[in-house]
């Protein structure tokens, strides 16, 4: 049977990253901050010497059976492990593009206000544990450690207004690249 093959890999933990594991938590702590991760009961961690090796042995995750859905969730929760590291060791971050005559973006204390065509500007909160940069009026850059929280907040602030795929107007992730139509013809 097809085992996870993320999780039969290594995971290194770098220099400067300290890993606990407390029962079933996991806290991972670095230079631009910590997180934590609390794993299923069906699920064990062990730390090796400045890796986590994972398999059924000696492994950081191991399985209690070999359900196919523990199996699933064995590779899973070793993503999300891999994910903390990156994140508290590099960090992660998400830029957006707003294009349109007069859109525009700019930051007011802890309000992201976006100037997108409608009658009055939109205030998006920002989360915490989130920064937002406006580097330009056009653009919005998303950063944080956690990278479902990153996602989350840039596809938040995205859908306050989907691009148009008339007029190209709206929010969209740099490099997307968006299937212009052509209108109607007379």
């Amino acid at each position: 049977m097809p085992q996870s093959r993320i999780a039969d890999k290594p995971t290194i933990i770098p220099d400067g990253v300290e890993l606990s594991v407390d029962g079933q938590t996991i806290k991972i702590k670095g230079k631009k901050g910590e997180l934590s991760l609390n794993l299923p009961e069906y699920l064990e961690v062990e730390k090796g010497n400045n890796e986590l090796i994972i398999n059924s042995k000696e492994g950081v995750v191991k399985r209690s059976s070999d359900e196919k859905r523990l199996k699933a969730l064995r590779g899973t929760y070793t993503s999300h492990l891999r994910n903390m590291i990156k994140g508290v060791t590099e960090g992660y971050q998400k830029e957006l593009e707003i294009t349109g005559i007069g859109y525009r973006a700019q930051l007011q204390g802890n309000n992201l206000v976006l100037n997108i065509g409608y009658s009055n500007p939109v205030e998006f909160p920002v989360p915490e544990g989130i920064t937002i940069e406006v580097p330009q009026p056009t653009r919005v850059v998303v950063k944080g450690i956690d990278k479902y929280k990153v996602g989350e907040a840039a596809a938040r602030i995205r859908n306050l207004r989907k691009v148009n795929v008339y007029s190209g107007k709206g929010i969209k992730y740099i490099g997307e690249s968006v299937l212009r139509k052509e209108g109607k013809k007379v």
